[in-house]
C-alpha cells in the first residue's frame, strides 16, 4: 500500500491495517520529513485520543491529513505507532 499527495509518496508498507476503511501505515514507513504536527486532537470512543499531523509537500500544505493514536485504547492496541491518512491522500495498492 501507498499513501500519495501531491504526487509524492508519504507511505509505503505492506504491513498496513484496515480499520473502519482507513489504512494505517506503520510510523516507520511514513516518511517523516513530510509531516508537521499539529495542535488538533480529536476522541473516538473505542480508539481514544488521537493526535494529527499536516502533511506538507512543495511548500503547500494539507492540514491535519494524518492522524495516529499515541496511547490507543486497549480495544485499538494494535493500531498504536501506526498513521493513517485522508484529506485527498491517495492510498493504493
Amino acid at each position: 500500500m501507498k499513501a500519495i499527495w501531491n504526487g509524492k509518496i508519504i507511505a509505503e508498507s505492506d504491513k498496513t491495517i484496515n480499520i473502519e476503511g482507513n489504512q494505517y501505515f506503520p510510523e516507520n514507513t511514513v516518511n517523516q520529513k513530510y509531516l508537521n504536527k499539529s495542535e488538533t486532537h480529536t476522541v473516538c470512543h473505542w480508539k481514544g485520543l488521537a493526535s494529527y499531523y499536516d502533511i506538507v509537500v512543495d511548500s503547500k500544505t494539507n492540514k491535519d491529513a494524518a492522524w495516529y493514536y499515541p496511547e490507543p485504547k486497549e480495544m485499538a492496541s494494535k493500531i498504536k505507532n501506526y498513521i493513517a491518512f485522508w484529506k485527498g491522500v491517495e492510498i493504493v495498492s
